[in-house]
């Protein structure tokens, strides 16, 4: 959790946060200075995957987490529930604690529920919220509502749909793609364009389970780019899955016919 001090909270604009501070929640009036907030270890509530130092919870993960670390690019495939898109959150919010990159930013397209983003009530953000509510989650469980909060506001954590990324550079930044078998091979092609100074990128997602019926950008890009230095394409099977036993069997059986 976050540590906390009484007084007046300044402001967190500006490229370099220095005593970047935001109202924890709103029952206490206690602040949380970002540039000094460290994680409380809740084993109920954080996966061995998440201890500050991350931890894998089997084989396949320790290697992920490598490639992650030594990689400026990382592919993630395979099925779901095997800590893919966990493990590179909490990656990217070590990164952040220790002031590696200065910003998170997550992004995924947003094309499972058959609707635009326009066609949502409410604010940008509020369209944007069921896409990235699993990242909001997870961020809220290793850093505390306040810290997410206070970063939300000043774009030092980022959520944006693959749609608005054109255009723009990742630089100082740790980058999430999430359900990247969703994208097409043009789209991926303009995400990877993005990559700036200083940044690391994952991009994670089932080639098995694409949404777009053929022509998936996803395996194209990692067959691509494999053998490329700097570019890691790490492989998850049915047996590395970590969510439930009954999701292991589950995925097996489907894999079966």
């Amino acid at each position: 959790m976050a540590k906390q001090t009484r007084g007046k909270s300044n402001s967190c604009s500006g490229k370099t946060v220095r005593r970047a501070r935001h109202a924890a929640t709103a029952a206490d009036n206690q602040v949380i200075d970002i540039k000094r907030f460290s994680q409380r270890k809740n084993p109920s509530r954080i996966p061995a995957c998440h201890n500050h130092l991350v931890q894998a919870r089997n084989q396949a993960q320790g290697h992920y987490l490598a490639a992650i670390k030594t990689h400026q690019l990382t592919f993630g495939l395979g099925p779901a529930g095997t800590g893919k898109t966990f493990c590179a959150t909490a990656m990217a919010v070590e990164a952040f604690e220790r002031r590696e990159v200065a910003r998170i930013i997550f992004t995924r397209p947003a094309i499972e529920a058959g609707e635009h983003l326009g066609f949502l009530p409410g604010k940008l953000q509020d369209k944007l919220e069921p896409w990235f509510s699993i990242f909001r989650g997870y961020l809220t469980d290793m850093l505390g509502r306040g810290v997410v909060d206070c970063a939300l506001k000043n774009g030092r954590i980022v959520f944006e749909p693959l749609a608005f990324m054109r255009g723009k550079t990742f630089d100082d930044a740790f980058v999430l793609m999430d359900e990247a078998q969703n994208c097409t091979r043009l789209q991926l092609k303009m995400f990877l364009t993005r990559i700036g100074e200083n940044s690391r990128v994952v991009i994670n997602g089932d080639t098995r389970q694409s949404d777009l019926g053929s022509g998936s950008g996803l395996a194209d890009a990692a067959g691509r780019l494999s053998g490329l230095d700097g570019v890691y394409i790490h492989e998850f099977e049915t047996a590395d899955i970590v969510r439930s036993d009954l999701v292991r069997t589950i995925t097996a059986r489907y894999e079966t016919g």
